[in-house]
């Protein structure tokens, strides 16, 4: 039988009206066996989310200061779903529970993952599931890692007595059973260790955009949606902050070989974006899959004749720079030359010091140090077997009058990834995608 898992946002499950819209989708299909919730989000731009408003009880409870308020208007939230829907959920003797843990030793991940909590309790009643409470079978390390073995060995068992469940997202438990909580938007990792855990066909990630666009919004004009794209494309876009899943999502179904599809909750007949294992496993003629970039690099600077034949110069350039705890972005490089892009903030605070130790260790005849660099990646596969990407994308940054900084492509063809100032970095996005655009399929 194909089984699939899901996961909806906070957004999906943020009203009644959303709930009703979530159970149309389950009963859709009866491959939808195993269901992750999320906390309510925001009805409305004026509205509070849930999980912000459990946030706001334990930093009152911290303080000693009365948090009556802030946890009243959290049962109001749950109670208005639980009067719309007509269930039965006694909703008092799991407020109750919050309070006193407020009162006693309060802990932000156990109060963190409440909404989670109730929101999956809720949403089973509603459809007549088994409940799953993660804090039973998703497991952290004394430090606080996510052991993924132990949680897929006994969640793989759980599940495998229920025939249709909603699992709490967002959290486990450490091994002394206290609450631990993934970081914001882990309710997309617990999904996808929910999706390997019963061998889904499928991982099904439901939110309220209609999967990913090739580049942000906020840069260019209705930019259009990518259909397929594999983990290693995610990958390296993600790593340029464009993307609507939880990094760490990616992991488990990736290592089961399990596709995701981003769909929206509000749109179910949109059929999203397809993150697949593989390019072989569909045909995409297109020569770019996305656009991205990221702001506030610096580029560190260094010449000095004859550096090729000096052996070793560049391992300890970067050993100087790992030093002082930073890590490097890019190292592009010429004969007698090196560049060297790493994150401005991290270089701040001991630029100095790493300028002497390069001058003293490396006697280059010049260091020197670039601000403002902002970083575009173009990404996909295509790439590889089209002919004249990188010259059209240097030609349309040339004639939008912006100055290439530095350029670095990967060896496999995957992305080219381009340096501009931080103050051209919108244009050449959307002098790229206006040249490129025709060749996204």
């Amino acid at each position: 039988m194909k089984t699939i898992a899901l996961k909806f946002g906070g957004s999906s499950l943020a009203s009644a009206a959303q709930f009703e819209k979530v159970r149309s989708i389950i009963e859709r299909d009866p491959a939808r066996r195993y269901v992750v919730a999320s906390a309510p989000g925001k009805r409305n731009n004026a509205d509070t989310k849930v999980t912000d408003l459990l946030y706001l009880c334990y930093e009152l409870a911290v303080l000693r200061e009365n948090f009556e308020s802030a946890l009243t208007k959290i049962r109001s939230r749950f109670q208005d779903i639980i009067t719309e829907l007509g269930i039965e959920f006694d909703l008092d003797p799991e407020i109750e529970t919050i309070r006193n843990h407020l009162l006693a030793s309060p802990s932000r991940d156990y109060l963190a993952s409440r909404g989670e909590y109730l929101n999956s309790k809720i949403l089973a009643a509603y459809l007549g599931y088994d409940f799953v409470d993660p804090a039973t079978c998703i497991f952290f390390t004394d430090n606080g890692r996510f052991n993924a073995e132990k949680t897929n060995y006994v969640l793989k068992a759980i599940l495998a007595d229920k025939e249709r469940a909603v699992i709490a997202g967002f959290y486990g438990a450490l091994p002394d059973g206290s609450v631990k909580t993934f970081t914001r938007g882990g309710s997309d990792v617990s999904g996808a260790i929910v999706a390997r855990a019963v061998g889904a066909d499928v991982y099904e990630n439901w939110t309220d955009v209609s999967g990913m666009l090739v580049t942000d919004p906020r840069i260019v004009e209705k930019p259009k949606p990518i259909k397929r794209i594999t983990y290693r494309e995610l990958r390296e876009l993600s790593y340029m902050g464009a993307s609507v899943l939880h990094e760490d999502a990616v992991f488990s179904v990736r290592k089961a070989n399990i596709p995701i599809n981003i769909r929206n909750t509000n749109a179910p007949e949109d059929e999203g974006t397809w993150i697949v294992p593989h390019q072989s496993e569909y045909d995409r003629p297109g020569m770019i899959t996305g656009i991205a970039g990221r702001k506030g690099f610096s580029s560190l600077f260094v010449e000095k004749s004859m550096m090729n034949q000096e052996v070793g110069f560049a391992a300890k350039l970067l050993q100087i720079i790992a030093a002082y705890g930073i890590s490097f972005e890019h190292v592009p490089s010429g004969i007698d030359t090196m560049s060297v892009i790493v994150s401005a903030s991290d270089l701040e605070a001991h630029r100095d010091e790493v300028m002497k130790d390069i001058e003293m260790s490396l006697k280059p005849d010049t260091v020197s140090v670039s601000d403002n660099i902002a970083l575009i990646a173009v990404v996909g596969h295509g790439m590889a077997r089209s002919k004249g990407i990188a010259a059209r994308i240097f030609s349309a940054i040339a004639k939008a009058d912006i100055n290439i900084r530095m350029i670095d492509q990967g060896s496999s063809e995957l992305n080219i990834i381009i340096g501009v100032d931080e103050e051209d970095y919108e244009k050449a996005i959307c002098a790229i995608y206006d040249e490129l655009k025709d060749g996204i399929k």
